[in-house]
């Protein structure tokens, strides 16, 4: 089977659609181009499928390497058989191919080589060959003092080492032993020797027991981190009536009938089992049980992670962002429709200063001057008592245009004491620039969000503990797809913005920034070929992405790829209006048949007259703001039975994270997302979505809130 063959029968998907994708990857074609660019031929392969595609063809290149490998240590042992080399190439994992390595294995020196060079083989072949014999009789005639085999146990055990060699290296037994705990063995938990603290945050895994594959990932990643901990201890046990299985399975395969053994030959099995196959596949299940729980909360974070960047815009308004504290005062600072710095402040409403009309009269005077018409508060410290102390001033007649809200300020500190802050703001304080990452992020939570690193950002489930590696190259494909989703305005976007791009990296977007200040501004996507270093490739990947808005080609200002320029022209003709007419005319794109255009691809001709109904449309949600209950403030306020407005802030696979604006997030655990039975929780709900919660109990003590969404009582 070769790999485009492969990779159809993994994904489930037609090896014409999968050649043609791999085509344009080896060609240098980027995912968010050949998904959006590329549907005709790839059959209209959306991003996911293609991320999925790139991860299994790593994957597959990683097993034709290892078996290449594989194939030529063995061949240098003139030990490859047409039958194993037959097996090796019909692998279909890792785990096979190794299990059927493992005899083939160079070892270090062993007690089993040395029997055998002691001669021993073939008394441990005789006693397979005949189970019931007794093996000390058989032994005697294999003393060989000279090999150190002395005495009949000297024999016997070395007898015993071959055999526990030869009964544990075998492909397919090792496959059912390891289906069978998989499937079977139970994943039973215990707190560790003097670690049963009943305030312990492990303590729901003190006495826990659940079988293997059943575990779910938030367990399964909390159970390894308690027993890295030294808090919890495990083992993986088969239940009490399949215990016996595995040392039949192990005579099964070496044609040995289990009641016909002799007692050292059943002890032999039994050691098989115990001492080397049952620690082996227990130790490389846990390591499975870890990749699947890392690999779906991995998910979990992108999930998240995508609903947050691609979370609603405030839009272009003239924007205050306030970083609330407490004894540091409150940071205060004004950007223009465009994310531009336009005054900061440190305002001191709180204790210990207690300046709050003063404060307020800055507050004011700000707002003024600069015409704002948005506050945004971080949702940190003080961030309620802000609110509540800015609210007043909004209420009067002359301020009735403008609007307060709370806004995540995950990451802002991280954004403030980075490089990229230092050189946009290099006379500014690091805590006012996360007030000019907070206003700003209200104005385009993408736009900002893609200047911090995704891991960062603080929507993620047990992040520390799973491969960093794969965690990071998860989040960018997250972000790159999210970004190349909404499009950027070329004319505004930051540098690490326009890294993100389709087509562009770090050079290229630096380059394109210094063209943009030469020009003034771009006003139509061919001067991106005058940018250095910049050539038809990488314009081919980048251009449908970039908007120019009032530039002299409105196509320039949609998702439609310049090589369409001549589709849309056609459509134009047909109509006997020019271009610009065309977009002002939704009945005539509507009324347009496929048909008189045939010589175009269909999946073309569709994305096409979608973005022309809405050139330019930004694909995100409608904005809008949540409103806490003035009532509440602090944890202490909730009472069970409150119905209040959140927004879900975190979800993982066992619930949804609610923000009520008292400084600690409830839960709305699955159970309680739905009046009927919820799977998945991202299929009901969104990061960043506003909720509607019923409060069901409060732990203050232990900073903990139940919540429900259910409509039934």
């Amino acid at each position: 089977m070769n790999l485009t063959e492969q990779l159809s029968s993994r994904l489930n998907i037609p090896a014409n659609q999968i050649s043609a994708t791999l085509k344009l990857i080896d060609e240098g074609a980027t995912i968010p181009f050949i998904a959006r660019y590329r549907k005709e031929a790839t059959g209209g392969l959306d991003d996911t499928q293609l991320r999925k595609l790139a991860e299994q063809l790593e994957y597959c290149t990683a097993l034709e390497q290892r078996r290449t490998t594989i194939l030529e240590q063995i061949r240098s042992q003139n030990r490859l058989t047409p039958d194993l080399e037959r097996a090796l190439q019909q692998a279909d994992s890792k785990a096979r191919l190794e299990d059927l390595y493992l005899p083939y294995k160079p070892k270090r020196r062993n007690k089993a080589q040395e029997a055998r060079e002691a001669g021993l083989e073939p008394l441990a072949l005789s006693l397979l060959q005949r189970p019931e014999q007794q093996p000390e009789g058989l032994a005697a005639k294999f003393l060989n003092p000279s090999k150190g085999i002395n005495t009949l146990e000297d024999a016997l055990e070395g007898c015993r080492h071959i055999l526990l060699e030869s009964l544990t290296e075998q492909p397919d037994l090792i496959g059912r032993l390891r289906q069978l705990l998989w499937q079977q063995g139970m994943l039973e938990v215990a707190a560790a020797k003097g670690k049963t603290d009943p305030d312990s945050k492990y303590r729901d895994y003190f006495n826990y027991a659940e079988r293997l594959a059943r575990v779910p990932s938030h367990r399964a990643l909390a159970i390894l981190r308690g027993k890295q901990e030294g808090v919890l201890s495990f083992k993986l046990q088969l239940p009490d009536e399949l215990q016996e299985r595995p040392i039949q399975d192990i005579a099964n395969a070496n044609r040995l009938s289990v009641p016909r053994c002799s007692t050292w030959l059943l002890q032999t099995l039994q050691q098989s089992w115990k001492q080397k196959l049952a620690p082996m596949l227990e130790n490389e299940l846990i390591k499975q049980l870890r990749s699947q729980a890392e690999t779906a909360a991995i998910d979990v974070f992108a999930r998240n992670l995508r609903d947050l960047l691609l979370s609603a815009p405030a839009g272009a308004h003239v924007t205050l962002g306030l970083d609330p504290g407490l004894r540091t005062g409150v940071k205060a600072a004004i950007v223009n429709a465009t994310g531009q710095l336009l005054a900061c402040d440190t305002l001191y409403p709180h204790p210990p200063q207690y300046q709050a009309e003063a404060a307020l009269s800055r507050l004011a005077q700000l707002i003024k001057k600069h015409q704002v018409t948005l506050i945004a508060i971080g949702n940190g410290t003080a961030s309620r008592e802000t609110l509540s102390w800015v609210r007043p001033l909004l209420q009067q007649p002359q301020f009735a245009n403008v609007a307060a809200m709370l806004v995540s300020e995950a990451g802002a500190s991280v954004y403030s004491a980075s490089a990229l802050a230092a050189q946009e703001f290099p006379q500014l304080d690091v805590t006012l620039r996360g007030a000019v990452s907070i206003a700003r992020r209200l104005q385009d939570p993408l736009a900002e969000l893609v200047k911090i690193d995704p891991q960062a950002i603080g929507v993620g489930q047990y992040q520390h503990d799973v491969d960093q590696k794969a965690l990071a190259n998860k989040l960018d494909a997250v972000v790159e797809d999210c970004v190349n989703h909404v499009g950027v305005d070329l004319n505004t976007a930051s540098q690490p913005l326009l890294e993100r791009v389709a087509g562009l990296n770090t050079t290229l977007a630096a380059n394109l920034i210094s063209e943009r200040e030469a020009l003034g501004r771009f006003s139509n996507r061919k001067q991106l070929l005058k940018v250095p270093r910049l050539g038809p490739k990488a314009f081919e990947q980048c251009a449908g992405f970039l908007r120019i808005r009032d530039g002299n080609e409105p196509l320039d200002n949609s998702a439609v790829h310049p090589e369409s320029y001549p589709l849309v022209r056609d459509i134009a003709d047909l109509w006997g209006l020019s271009v610009s007419q065309l977009l002002k005319a939704p009945d005539k794109l509507k009324a347009t048949q496929p048909e008189s255009l045939s010589q175009h691809g269909s999946y073309t001709l569709k994305d096409v007259l979608t973005e022309l109904e809405k050139p330019g449309r930004d694909p995100r949600p409608a904005f809008r703001s949540v409103e806490y209950d003035t009532r509440v403030e602090t944890i202490d306020d909730l009472l069970p039975g409150m119905q209040l407005e959140g927004v879900i802030t975190n979800i993982t696979n066992f619930g949804a994270f609610v923000d009520l604006g008292v400084h600690q997030d409830g839960l709305v655990h699955i159970s309680q997302l739905a009046d009927t039975y919820v799977k998945d929780p991202h299929s009901l709900v969104s990061n960043g979505q506003i909720v509607s919660v019923r409060v069901l109990e409060v732990d203050s003590k232990r900073k903990r809130i139940a919540l429900s969404m259910k409509k039934n009582t």
